[in-house]
């Protein structure tokens, strides 16, 4: 298996790999949507509590930590994971959904109104 870097990698493959990894495992039966989606928020959970308690300011240095980063990376990792199979499972094309989001989320937050405010987008 070649290493997978993000400029080397196309979310297809990724794709290939969780499948793969779920597959000789015989994790299917256990990955319904339900399961997924609550995998997938206890790993954002994991991924947030390196951050519990720390100053929004502090949290790039702990990212930072040599120590941590690993840990943060395995915990981001899961997530990816989680969404990557989520989308296996319900077969969701996931550049597709990414794509529509981005042009919802242009007409909710144009750059004039949007730039630089971090307001809900009924609030701009």
């Amino acid at each position: 298996m070649k290493p997978m870097t993000d400029a080397t990698a196309t979310v297809g493959e990724l794709r290939e790999r969780v499948l793969a990894f779920a597959r000789a495992r015989d994790w299917e039966q256990f990955h319904s949507p339900k399961n997924l989606s609550m995998a997938l928020a206890a790993e954002a959970g994991e991924l947030m509590e390196h951050f519990l308690w720390t100053e929004s300011q502090a949290s790039a240095a702990t990212l930072a930590d040599p120590k941590k980063r690993e840990k943060i990376e395995d915990e981001l990792a899961d997530v990816v994971i989680y969404a990557l199979e989520f989308a296996n499972i319900g077969g969701l094309d996931l550049a597709k959904a990414i794509e529509a989001k981005l042009v919802k989320n242009a007409a909710k937050y144009p750059v004039e109104k949007a730039r630089g405010r971090s307001d809900k987008y009924t609030e701009l």
